[in-house]
Protein backbone atom coordinates (compact mmCIF):
# COMPACT_ATOMS: atom_id res chain seq x y z
CA UNK A 1 0.00 0.00 0.00
CA UNK A 2 1.19 3.19 -0.70
CA UNK A 3 2.44 5.92 2.00
CA UNK A 4 1.07 9.23 2.84
CA UNK A 5 3.69 11.48 1.82
CA UNK A 6 2.94 14.41 -0.78
CA UNK A 7 0.68 17.35 -1.07
CA UNK A 8 -0.88 14.97 -3.93
CA UNK A 9 -1.30 12.23 -1.60
CA UNK A 10 -3.38 14.40 0.81
CA UNK A 11 -5.33 15.85 -2.51
CA UNK A 12 -6.51 12.15 -3.43
CA UNK A 13 -6.80 11.41 0.27
CA UNK A 14 -9.52 14.39 1.32
CA UNK A 15 -11.26 14.16 -2.26
CA UNK A 16 -11.78 10.13 -1.87
CA UNK A 17 -13.07 11.35 1.97
CA UNK A 18 -15.58 13.97 0.72
CA UNK A 19 -16.53 11.83 -1.38
CA UNK A 20 -18.25 9.50 1.33
CA UNK A 21 -19.14 12.36 3.20
CA UNK A 22 -21.42 14.02 0.61
CA UNK A 23 -23.25 10.39 -0.06
CA UNK A 24 -23.10 9.34 3.92
CA UNK A 25 -26.78 9.05 5.81
CA UNK A 26 -24.90 10.64 8.85
CA UNK A 27 -23.66 13.55 7.99
CA UNK A 28 -23.29 14.47 4.54
CA UNK A 29 -26.40 16.46 5.19
CA UNK A 30 -24.21 19.03 7.21
CA UNK A 31 -22.46 19.73 4.33
CA UNK A 32 -25.04 19.37 1.51
CA UNK A 33 -28.06 21.10 3.08
CA UNK A 34 -26.79 22.84 6.71
CA UNK A 35 -23.56 24.41 5.32
CA UNK A 36 -24.29 24.33 1.45
CA UNK A 37 -20.62 23.65 1.02
CA UNK A 38 -19.08 25.07 -2.00
CA UNK A 39 -16.48 22.45 -2.43
CA UNK A 40 -14.63 24.06 -5.00
CA UNK A 41 -13.55 26.62 -1.96
CA UNK A 42 -13.45 23.68 0.64
CA UNK A 43 -11.03 21.16 -0.48
CA UNK A 44 -8.88 23.47 -0.70
CA UNK A 45 -8.68 24.27 2.41
CA UNK A 46 -8.97 21.05 3.36
CA UNK A 47 -5.62 20.23 1.63
CA UNK A 48 -3.80 22.88 2.77
CA UNK A 49 -5.23 22.08 6.37
CA UNK A 50 -4.00 18.48 6.38
CA UNK A 51 -0.35 19.56 4.46
CA UNK A 52 0.03 21.57 7.60
CA UNK A 53 -1.17 19.07 10.02
CA UNK A 54 0.82 16.48 8.95
CA UNK A 55 3.51 17.47 7.55
CA UNK A 56 4.31 20.97 9.35
CA UNK A 57 3.98 23.11 6.14
CA UNK A 58 2.21 26.41 7.42
CA UNK A 59 0.17 26.95 4.59
CA UNK A 60 -3.35 26.90 6.25
CA UNK A 61 -5.01 29.65 7.18
CA UNK A 62 -8.19 29.79 8.78
CA UNK A 63 -10.18 28.95 11.97
CA UNK A 64 -12.07 25.54 12.18
CA UNK A 65 -13.99 26.29 15.32
CA UNK A 66 -15.15 29.82 13.77
CA UNK A 67 -16.56 28.07 10.54
CA UNK A 68 -18.54 24.81 12.87
CA UNK A 69 -19.97 26.86 15.55
CA UNK A 70 -22.63 28.87 12.74
CA UNK A 71 -23.54 25.12 11.46
CA UNK A 72 -23.84 24.08 15.15
CA UNK A 73 -25.94 26.89 16.56
CA UNK A 74 -28.48 25.42 13.09
CA UNK A 75 -28.14 22.21 13.61
CA UNK A 76 -26.10 20.64 16.86
CA UNK A 77 -23.03 18.65 15.96
CA UNK A 78 -22.76 16.29 18.28
CA UNK A 79 -20.35 14.26 19.31
CA UNK A 80 -21.82 11.30 17.63
CA UNK A 81 -21.19 13.24 14.33
CA UNK A 82 -17.95 13.72 14.92
CA UNK A 83 -17.07 10.29 16.28
CA UNK A 84 -18.50 8.91 12.28
CA UNK A 85 -16.58 11.84 10.72
CA UNK A 86 -13.76 9.89 12.37
CA UNK A 87 -15.15 6.54 11.26
CA UNK A 88 -15.41 7.60 7.69
CA UNK A 89 -12.02 9.32 7.76
CA UNK A 90 -10.04 6.28 9.26
CA UNK A 91 -11.60 3.81 6.57
CA UNK A 92 -10.63 6.26 3.89
CA UNK A 93 -7.03 6.89 5.28
CA UNK A 94 -6.66 2.58 5.52
CA UNK A 95 -8.32 2.05 2.21
CA UNK A 96 -5.23 3.90 0.67
CA UNK A 97 -2.45 4.70 2.36
CA UNK A 98 -0.14 3.07 4.96
CA UNK A 99 2.76 4.39 7.08
CA UNK A 100 3.75 6.46 10.01
CA UNK A 101 1.74 9.81 8.05
CA UNK A 102 -1.61 7.52 7.83
CA UNK A 103 -1.20 6.48 11.54
CA UNK A 104 -0.49 10.21 12.37
CA UNK A 105 -3.51 11.37 9.81
CA UNK A 106 -5.96 8.96 11.59
CA UNK A 107 -4.10 10.01 15.08
CA UNK A 108 -4.76 13.70 14.66
CA UNK A 109 -8.63 13.06 13.00
CA UNK A 110 -9.43 11.60 16.49
CA UNK A 111 -7.81 14.06 18.76
CA UNK A 112 -9.97 16.43 16.08
CA UNK A 113 -13.28 15.13 16.83
CA UNK A 114 -13.23 14.82 20.19
CA UNK A 115 -11.61 18.64 20.94
CA UNK A 116 -14.68 19.55 18.37
CA UNK A 117 -17.23 17.80 19.41
CA UNK A 118 -16.66 19.03 23.26
CA UNK A 119 -16.48 22.30 21.63
CA UNK A 120 -19.61 22.63 19.86
CA UNK A 121 -21.31 20.76 23.14
CA UNK A 122 -20.25 23.63 25.39
CA UNK A 123 -21.21 26.46 22.75
CA UNK A 124 -24.72 24.88 22.67
CA UNK A 125 -24.93 24.67 26.37
CA UNK A 126 -23.53 28.61 26.64
CA UNK A 127 -26.73 29.44 24.50
CA UNK A 128 -29.18 27.35 26.25
CA UNK A 129 -28.11 28.38 29.94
Amino acid sequence: MKKLESRQDIETLVNLFYNKVRKDDVIGFFFNEVAKTDWNNHLPKMYAFWETLLFGKPIYKGNPMAVHFPVNAKVPLEKHHFAHWVKLWTATVEENFSGEMADLAVYKANNIAALMGHKMEVARKSTTD
